[in-house]
């Protein structure tokens, strides 16, 4: 009885330090249970670790979503995003679903396809502790950012082409993916304006200018995998987006659209590339309604 009341202890402190040292956890509602730092690659680097919120007193397996943040592929951390989307992040888990919050390599450290294989990794990672953790990774949803959206939309579409190369542990896993949001991500890399400029941040992601190496954009670009088979997609996009060119999110719907795939395509009037026009209530609702539908 006293090991297991200082377990007990223990587990309620290290909760309580977790929180302390986690940015966003005021965000979350409150009781918001926080398994924090989990590293999902066995191995010592920072960059494969994530964070997992799950809702106060929450019974039976949760649908899952996964949040992928942003920083052209290279800078911010799996608090990033969260900051301007806070009543967004609050509702998520409110509404009853568990939300990861995943780091992955940037480009500085690995090219193309290390970025998705972390995010596999990640995902593989919740699969195999699902029922430590209370998960139903039957349902899942993918949530991103920018270059996190460009993540979100090419894990969710290549999922069922079962490409070795793109998973860390060499084949794909068992678990489905069962919806996406996507939030300002490129679809094609060879579209953007610096696509022959090496030092562009898709070339530093790519190892090679788009232009140089088409064929390296086009394995990286979310549209090369759109099939019949595919999740349904909300793309939300903001209409004087200054880095991330609207003609990529309609590029995606429209390709969605001819594979006969369900999505969705907002435009935020006046919006740029991030902020909190992305958190009002109009564009929120419908994020939330989109993830109960796809995860009922």
């Amino acid at each position: 009885m006293n090991r297991l009341l200082i377990l007990i202890l223990f587990q309620g402190f290290a909760a309580t330090l977790f929180a302390q040292t986690n940015r966003v956890y005021s965000y979350f509602p409150e009781g918001t249970v926080l398994h924090a730092d989990l590293n999902y690659a066995g191995d010592t680097l920072s960059k494969h670790l994530l964070d997992l919120y799950l809702p106060p007193d929450a019974t039976g397996p949760l649908p899952l979503v996964v949040w992928i943040h942003g920083g052209a592929w290279m800078l911010n951390d799996k608090y990033a995003d969260m900051s301007y989307m806070q009543q967004t992040v609050h509702d998520i888990v409110a509404e009853g679903y568990a939300l990861a919050s995943i780091d992955y390599r940037f480009s500085t450290q690995a090219v193309f396809p290390a970025q998705l294989q972390d995010c596999y990794g990640a995902l593989g990672f919740l699969t195999e502790h699902a029922a430590d953790y209370g998960l139903d990774t039957s349902r899942i949803a993918l949530i991103g950012f920018s270059a996190g959206g460009h993540l979100a939309s090419l894990a969710g579409l290549a999922h069922n082409a079962r490409i070795d190369d793109f998973y860390p542990y060499g084949s794909p896993r068992d678990f489905r993916i069962r919806g996406v949001v996507d939030f300002y991500g490129p679809a094609s890399l060879i579209m953007f304006p610096g696509a022959d400029d090496p030092d562009s941040p898709e070339s530093r992601l790519l190892g090679a200018a788009p232009m140089e190496r088409p064929d390296l954009a086009a394995a990286a670009s979310p549209v090369t995998y759109v099939d019949t088979g595919d999740p349904p997609f909300l793309i939300v996009q903001g209409e004087k987006d200054e880095s991330v060119d609207p003609s990529q999110s309609r590029l995606l719907s429209a390709w969605l659209r001819v594979r006969l795939v369900d999505n969705e395509l907002i435009i935020v009037h006046d919006a740029p590339h991030y902020g909190p026009m992305f958190d009002v209530a109009e564009v929120r609702s419908r994020v939330l309604d989109f993830l109960r539908r796809v995860l009922q």
